[in-house]
């Protein structure tokens, strides 16, 4: 994630992080835990500019966070699951919000730099934003 952190530091890309304790409770720490973690990997100079880490939630379930809903619906997984199976699941969303792609966890973040390349190509078709 730092390398596309870094690649597009100067372009509209942003990536927004939701850590979850659904998945073998590998987020059982409190939000000062997780930051410190995120820190190790992710240069502080991107904290909160290209890179957001959100508190900790559900992604899946009846206590599924509604974007996450939203996402899920949109975009869905293999076989056409809803679900989200495991950390790391990686979803692009365009200019518009629309979701436009869902990797699975073990697809590596520089594999997508030709779709982030065309969305950021792109222009935004919204023009009411109330």
């Amino acid at each position: 994630m730092q390398q596309l952190v870094e690649k597009y530091a100067d372009q509209d890309f942003v990536i927004f992080a939701f850590p979850c304790n659904q998945y073998g409770k590998q987020e059982p720490g409190p939000p000062e835990d997780i930051l410190k973690f995120v820190s190790q990997y992710i240069d502080e100079k991107y904290l909160g500019t290209n890179f957001f880490l959100f508190d900790k939630i559900d992604v899946k379930g009846k206590t599924a966070a509604p974007l996450f809903q939203y996402l899920c619906d949109k975009k869905r997984g293999i076989l056409g699951t809803k679900s989200i199976r495991w950390n790391f699941a990686k979803f692009l969303i365009n200019r518009n919000g629309v979701p436009v792609k869902r990797s699975i966890p073990t697809v590596e973040p520089l594999s997508l730099v030709k779709d982030i390349d065309r969305l950021l190509a792109e222009k935004c078709t919204i023009t009411d934003f109330s």
